[in-house]
C-alpha cells in the first residue's frame, strides 16, 4: 500500500520534524536550510522566512486569517534576531467566497502590517474552483534585518527559561468557534506582533521561539535537543487563563502542547533574568510573564526535557506525536 499524507503532518510535531529532517533538508541540503529556525539568516544581514495558513474558521475570536498571516510571519523574524521589514502576500482564493469576507480580510491584514510595522511589497492571487478549497488559503513571505544571531552554544546551566504569557488561547479560540464541542467560553486569540522583544536581543538573551504548533513542549524538546542540558520546567509556574484551564481539564487536553500566536519563550542568563522578566512585564503583551524553568545538568540527561508537577513528582516531555487540532494556523 502506498503511503499517504495525513493531517499529524503538518502538526510542528515530531512527524512534520522527520519529514523535513529526511525529504526536505536532504532534497535541498544547504547550510541555511540545516539551521532548521524559524526564519534563513542570509548574507548581508538578511532573515527571511515564509509560511502558508489554512485556519479554519478563518474568523474567530480575537482576530482572523489575515491578523494571523501578517503576525506570524513577523514574529517568525522576530524570534530569529530580526527586526521585520518586508512582506509579500499571495491569496489563494475559492470560487464562490464572499466579497464582504475578502475585503474584511485585506481590512484587517492592512491593520495588523501597519501596526507590526511592516509593508506588503509584493504578492499574487490564484482562483480555485468551488469546492477545491476552502475560501481563502493565504501564503507570506518575510524579509528583515538582522540584529543579531540565537547564541545557543552560549547557554549553561543556571540560565532561565522565560515565558512571556498565558498559553493556549489560540488553540482554544479556534476550536470553539468551530463548534465541534458544545463549549462556550470567552476565550480569545492571543494573535497580536511581538516587536516589543526585539530590544531583548541586545540586552543578552540567548534564544527564543514563539509558541505556534507543537505548543511549549514541543519547542522546548527542540531546544533541548541542540543543548548539551537538560531543561526543567515548574508545572506551578507556568501561566494558565481560567478559560484554557476549565477547557482542558474538561475535554483532557494537555496545555503544554496547544499553540499560541502572541507569545514566545526565551532563555536568559541566569544573571540577567530578573531584570529582562521586570521588563518583559511592563510590556501590556508581557504582563503575565514568569519565570517557568532553567537549564540542568544534575536532573535528567542532556536533550531531555523535565516538568517538575505539581504533585511533586518529574514527568518526561517529547514532541507532539499526533495532531491535536488541524489547520489552526
Amino acid at each position: 500500500m502506498k503511503k499517504k499524507i495525513s493531517l499529524e503532518l503538518g502538526s510542528g510535531g515530531k512527524l512534520m520534524r522527520d519529514f523535513i529532517a529526511q525529504h526536505i533538508v536532504k532534497t535541498f541540503n544547504n547550510p541555511f536550510l540545516d539551521e532548521l529556525s524559524d526564519s534563513a539568516l542570509l548574507p548581508r544581514q538578511i532573515a527571511f522566512t515564509t509560511d502558508s495558513y489554512v485556519v479554519d474558521p478563518i474568523f474567530f475570536p480575537g482576530g482572523d486569517i489575515g491578523t494571523l498571516c501578517i503576525n506570524g510571519t513577523v514574529n517568525d523574524l522576530i524570534v530569529s534576531g530580526a527586526e521585520p521589514k518586508y512582506i509579500s502576500l499571495s491569496l489563494i482564493l475559492e470560487e464562490g467566497m464572499s466579497w464582504e469576507e475578502l475585503e474584511k480580510i485585506l481590512k484587517s491584514i492592512k491593520k495588523s502590517a501597519k501596526k507590526a510595522g511592516v509593508e506588503i511589497t509584493t504578492g499574487d492571487t490564484k482562483v480555485v474552483r468551488r469546492g477545491q478549497g476552502d475560501k481563502i488559503y493565504i501564503n507570506t513571505s518575510g524579509i528583515g534585518k538582522i540584529l543579531t544571531k540565537p547564541s545557543i552554544k552560549k547557554i549553561r546551566p543556571g540560565d532561565k527559561i522565560i515565558l512571556t504569557g498565558t498559553l493556549g488561547e489560540h488553540s482554544l479560540a479556534v476550536m470553539l468557534a468551530r463548534g465541534d464541542f458544545g463549549l462556550e467560553s470567552t476565550a480569545k486569540s492571543d494573535c497580536a506582533p511581538l516587536n516589543f522583544l526585539l530590544p531583548f536581543w541586545k540586552e543578552g538573551v540567548l534564544w527564543m521561539r514563539d509558541i505556534t504548533r507543537g505548543g511549549l513542549a514541543t519547542v522546548l524538546c527542540e531546544l533541548a535537543e541542540k543543548t548539551d542540558f537538560s531543561l526543567l520546567i515548574d508545572e506551578e509556574k507556568i501561566p494558565l487563563s481560567r478559560a484554557v484551564r476549565g477547557a482542558t481539564e474538561l475535554l483532557g487536553i494537555d496545555p503544554f502542547y496547544l499553540a499560541c500566536e502572541g507569545r514566545a519563550v526565551l532563555l536568559v542568563p541566569k544573571k540577567k533574568a530578573n531584570e529582562l522578566l521586570e521588563k518583559i512585564k511592563m510590556d501590556p503583551l508581557g504582563k503575565k510573564a514568569k519565570i517557568i524553568g532553567e537549564v540542568e545538568n544534575k536532573i535528567g540527561k542532556p536533550g531531555e526535557l523535565l516538568l517538575s508537577t505539581c504533585s511533586g513528582g518529574l514527568r518526561l516531555l517529547e514532541p507532539l506525536t499526533s495532531e491535536l487540532l488541524p489547520r489552526i494556523c
